[in-house]
C-alpha cells in the first residue's frame, strides 16, 4: 500500500517548522473528526481496550451497548462494567490481563439491557520492545432482533405444524362420528317400529345418551378447530375496556361462585385499537379463566388499562398460586399445562392471536404470590407506520 501524503509528512516531522507543525495538527484534527464521524455512523459497537482491559475508545454504538459514558473512557476496565464480556474475552486471563487470541463468539449481555451479540476481537500489534499485547479492537454486533425474529419464526412453524396435525386428527375423528350418528338414527327408527316391553324404554334412553355424547364430541371438535386454525383477524375499531367488561359479564356467575373480586383500573383516556372482536374476546376469556383457576376464594384480579404514545396496554394481575421460573419459560408451548384437565393450548392460542394483531404478550410471575400478564396493542397510527416499514 502506498503511503498517503500525511504519512510522508509524519515521516519527516522533526524537520517541520512551527507553521507547518500547526498545519499538521489542524490536519490531524480534521482527519480524527472525520474518522469519528465514520465510526459513529456504524451500527456495530467498536471498542479499543489496552492490555489491562481499560477502554481507550468506544464509538456511540459501543457506549450504548455496554452502558459506558464518555467520562469512563481511559478510566474504566471493560470487565468492571460488563462482566459477561469479561468472561468471554479472557477465558485464560490472569492478573486482569487479556491473553485470548483472535476469536468470534455469540453471547448474551445483561447490562444495561438484555442483548444477544456477536463479539469479534482482534489483537493490536504489540509495541516494539514489549512482550505485552498492545490491546484489542473489539467489534460488537447486536443480533437481538434477528434472534428474536428467528425464534418467532421457529415458534410459528412449530405452531403451524401442530395446527395441521390437530386439524388432520379432528377430520379423521369426524368421519367415524358421522357414521355413528347415521347408525344411531337408524337404530332409533327401528326401535320405534318394534313393540317392546319395559326394556324398550331402557334401550331408548341409552340410545338418547349415545346420541348426546356424539353431539358433544362433535361440538368439542368444532370448537377446537375454531380455536387452533389460524384465521386472519377482521380488524375493526374496538374499545378494549368495553370488550373486557363484556367478557367479565359472561364469567360473572363463576367469579361470584368462586368468591373472587375483579377491579378494572383505567389510568388514561384509552384510544380505540384495530382488532377482531371474536378473537380478542377469546384472549380475554382465556386470561380471566386462567386467573380464576389459579386463585383461592377471596382472591383478586386487577385489570389495568394504560397507554403511551404508540401502544395501549392491558395488564391482568391475579393473586393466585403463581408460576415457577422453570414453568414460566414453557407457558406458551403447545400442550404444556399444569392443570389436570387442561390441554395446554390456551396460552399458545393467545400468543398467536396477539401476534396476528401486531401486538405482544409478556408474563411475570412469582410462585405463591401471583401472575401479571401484559398485552400490548399498537395504536392505529403505529400500525400504519409498521405496515409502511414492512413489519408488523
Amino acid at each position: 500500500m502506498k503511503n498517503s501524503g500525511l504519512d510522508k509528512i509524519l515521516g519527516r516531522i522533526e524537520d517541520l517548522d512551527s507553521v507547518n507543525l500547526g498545519i499538521l495538527v489542524q490536519r490531524l484534527a480534521r482527519e480524527r473528526k472525520m474518522q469519528e464521524t465514520v465510526f459513529n455512523t456504524i451500527h456495530d459497537g467498536i471498542l479499543v481496550i489496552d492490555s489491562d482491559g481499560v477502554v481507550q475508545y468506544a464509538n456511540e454504538a459501543g457506549l450504548t451497548m455496554i452502558g459506558l459514558k464518555n467520562a469512563d473512557i481511559g478510566v474504566t476496565r471493560l470487565w468492571k462494567m460488563v462482566p459477561d464480556l469479561a468472561k468471554s474475552l479472557q477465558p485464560e486471563a490472569s492478573a486482569g490481563r487479556v491473553v485470548s487470541p483472535v476469536f468470534s463468539r455469540e453471547l448474551e449481555l445483561s447490562y444495561p439491557e438484555h442483548r444477544i451479540v456477536r463479539l469479534y476481537m482482534v489483537p493490536i500489534d504489540a509495541q516494539v520492545g514489549h512482550d505485552d499485547s498492545g490491546g484489542y479492537v473489539i467489534v460488537i454486533s447486536d443480533l437481538t432482533e434477528d434472534k428474536v425474529s428467528m425464534e418467532e419464526l421457529i415458534e410459528s412453524e412449530r405452531t403451524s405444524s401442530i395446527v395441521r396435525l390437530a386439524a388432520g386428527v379432528a377430520h379423521e375423528l369426524g368421519n367415524p362420528l358421522n357414521s355413528l350418528t347415521i347408525h344411531l338414527q337408524l337404530i332409533e327408527r327401528q326401535l320405534k317400529k318394534i313393540a317392546l316391553d319395559g326394556a324398550g324404554d331402557q334401550l331408548a334412553e341409552s340410545l338418547h345418551v349415545c346420541q348426546g355424547e356424539v353431539q358433544r364430541l362433535d361440538g368439542i371438535i368444532t370448537h377446537f378447530l375454531e380455536a387452533v386454525r389460524p384465521q386472519k383477524p377482521e380488524l375493526n375499531e374496538l374499545e378494549l375496556v368495553e370488550l373486557v367488561e363484556e367478557v367479565l359479564r359472561v364469567q360473572e356467575a363463576e367469579l361470584s361462585d368462586r368468591a373472587l373480586e375483579v377491579n378494572i383500573e383505567v389510568s388514561d383516556d384509552i384510544p380505540f385499537v384495530l382488532g377482531d372482536r371474536g378473537q380478542l374476546k377469546q384472549v380475554f376469556f382465556n386470561l380471566v379463566k386462567n386467573a380464576m383457576e389459579a386463585m383461592q376464594p377471596g382472591g383478586q384480579l386487577t385489570i389495568l388499562a394504560r397507554k403511551d404514545d404508540d401502544f395501549v396496554y392491558l395488564q391482568f394481575s391475579d393473586t393466585g398460586s403463581g408460576i415457577s421460573e422453570e414453568e414460566l419459560s414453557k407457558v406458551f408451548q403447545a400442550y404444556y399445562t399444569t392443570k389436570i384437565d387442561g390441554y395446554g393450548l390456551g396460552m399458545m392460542i393467545v400468543q398467536r392471536i396477539m401476534r396476528e394483531h401486531g401486538g405482544q404478550i409478556s408474563i411475570e410471575s412469582r410462585k405463591d404470590v401471583g401472575t401479571a400478564i401484559t398485552l400490548q396493542f399498537p395504536q392505529p397510527h403505529r400500525r400504519v407506520r409498521m405496515l409502511k416499514d414492512g413489519s408488523r
